[in-house]
């Protein structure tokens, strides 16, 4: 069974980072049945996953429309579940020698698992060790002199021995999402050459051998919104990418060979997203459609971003006509969904939306959070200012901007901590350590303000 492509975005993810990764998976599953019916073989699946915590109005728009949010994906090294013979054959610690002869050659298997009355997992027999148990009656032949047919009377006896008799239960066992790099080492350590892996009731539901580690898998991602190193998944540089989707600037994720890299200047990968369903003819759900939408009207501050473009402004129309929403007051409806800055946790507010940019020798960190209520998040800026400057000594950043963007005044309010003087030449103006600057028109990060500072 071929293992899942992981369909992912960027970490401390935003709305379009976790929309997008929901939205193309559900058409890369769809192209998937369409090229199975026409070839005949299973269909690849692809599967959302996320590298943080579910910003609110994500999970609402999920929870709306009754989607199940994207797993959490801790990193994308090899594991040992992909790698391990999934259901490997068992037998009962009741049966015989005989039987489990039977078995190792119908299946062609070297191991066979023993398996308690109420089949959870015992331990291991191997042809190893039926192979070891006949040599060994034999060699009485030259240690005692016993009569041949004595000893070949024995071993056909021993066909009716009972596995449990012969059974190994000191085999090493593995977690299903260890890294492999680690199970390797242990496995090459072990007496035996096979592992098993249990589930959490005690039942094995797959084995390791020698032979399946020997060429390590490269688990398959597919990028949207990012295609930076540093934005990505841990374990990325040992992934195989096998497509990118996105709208920022293109950065430095490397692949082995040449893939579908759709990298458009637009105001969200959302947008991109319902760009493809269209070129391929595939009928967006009206749940589908709420969730994309959602994104483009977030990543577009409401269409008000400079960002913001003729395509995301006739997908939004489009989007929302399937939702069958106005896309301005769903746009509004979805960041109300934020709310609570007086009471929602500073690393929340500060950190949910930030992302590290390289600024020759040095990173800075350039965080977001867009608001119907500035004044209430102000109200906190002794609290905020006090945990960037702690992001800023834990990261050695050489600085921390936080733009608080108001979507009603259509501007942000900068503060900053760390070198400033960066800030305030590229801007041509003072950031000071209280009340920030105010900077209207100010809306997007990617295009207003990390391109300004990153072309310095």
């Amino acid at each position: 069974m071929t293992a899942p492509i992981v369909i992912v975005g960027h970490r401390n993810p935003d709305n379009d980072s976790i929309s997008a990764a929901v939205g193309y998976a559900y058409l890369k599953n769809e192209l998937a049945k369409r090229e199975a019916e026409r070839s005949g073989k299973a269909p690849a699946e692809y599967v959302p996953m996320r590298l943080g915590p579910m910003p609110p109005e994500s999970a609402w728009v999920l929870e709306e429309n009754g989607i199940a949010a994207p797993a959490i994906l801790s990193h994308i090294h090899a594991r040992v579940l992909d790698v391990m013979t999934p259901n490997p054959i068992s037998i009962p610690r009741t049966a015989t020698l005989l039987e489990a002869g039977r078995l190792l050659r119908k299946y062609n298997i070297r191991s066979l698992v023993v398996v308690n009355d109420d089949e959870t997992y015992h331990g291991l027999i191997t042809t190893r060790m039926i192979a070891e148990r006949y040599i060994s009656a034999t060699d009485a032949l030259e240690d005692d002199g016993s009569n041949s047919m004595a000893v070949a009377g024995d071993l056909i006896a021993s066909l009716g021995q009972k596995v449990d008799e012969m059974t190994e239960t000191d085999v090493l066992v593995l977690d299903k999402e260890g890294l492999l790099n680690e199970a390797v080492e242990d496995l090459m350590a072990s007496a035996l050459r096979e592992a098993v892996v249990l589930d959490d009731d005690g039942y094995c539901i797959g084995i390791v051998t020698r032979s399946d580690v020997a060429t390590r898998p490269r688990r398959k991602a597919i990028l949207v919104d990012h295609n930076e190193t540093r934005q990505a998944v841990h374990g990325i540089e040992e992934a195989d990418v096998v497509e990118i989707v996105d709208h920022h600037r293109i950065g430095d994720v490397s692949t082995t060979n040449p893939i579908q890299f759709l990298n458009l200047p637009v105001g969200s990968t959302a947008t991109i997203v319902a760009m493809e369903f269209e070129r391929h003819g595939v009928e967006i759900p009206k749940s589908i459609a709420a969730v994309l939408l959602s994104a483009v009207m977030t990543d577009t501050v409401i269409l008000k971003s400079p960002t913001a473009t003729h395509f995301d402004r006739e997908q939004a129309e489009r989007l929302g006509a399937l939702a069958g929403v106005d896309p301005t007051d769903f746009g509004l409806a979805v960041f109300k969904c934020r709310g609570g800055e007086d009471n929602l946790p500073v690393d929340k507010l500060v950190g949910a939306d930030s992302k590290e940019f390289q600024l020759g020798d040095s990173t800075v960190l350039i965080a977001q959070h867009e608001t119907v209520d500035l004044p209430a998040v102000m109200e906190r800026e002794d609290e905020i200012r006090a945990y960037m400057r702690r992001l800023k000594d834990d990261n050695k950043y050489e600085f921390v901007l936080f733009m608080v963007t108001d979507i009603m005044a259509e501007g942000s309010q900068f503060l900053c901590e760390g070198n400033r003087r960066i800030v305030d030449r590229v801007f041509n103006i003072k950031c000071t350590g209280v009340g920030g600057t105010w900077m209207p028109g100010i809306l997007s990060r990617k295009k207003q303000v990390a391109a300004r500072i990153l072309g310095s």
